[in-house]
């Protein structure tokens, strides 16, 4: 398998640039990695954030499986960053 095709592969899978695809996938991290701290000081302190991790899985979750994937356009995919080495 070539490089560009590993980089490449999956985001146009669900329809996306690899750029595109990696706003996405960070829009997910941020939130996730909240949740985790936030998982983390209700371990220590169960008094405290309660239901905030469960809640932004849950949102996450619908986020994510409310999506459709759309088919990248060819000028999407030539302006798309290309990993050639």
């Amino acid at each position: 398998m070539s490089l560009k095709r590993l980089f490449t592969e999956h985001p146009e899978s669900v329809g996306e640039s690899y750029v595109e695809h990696m706003f996405v996938a960070l829009s997910f991290a941020g939130p996730l990695l909240a949740a985790g701290f936030a998982a983390l000081i209700h371990a220590f302190l169960p008094f405290l954030c309660v239901t905030t991790a469960s809640a932004t899985v849950k949102r996450l979750y619908a986020r994510m499986t409310n999506r459709t994937p759309r088919p990248v356009a060819q000028a999407d995919r030539m302006m798309a960053w290309d990993p050639v080495i």
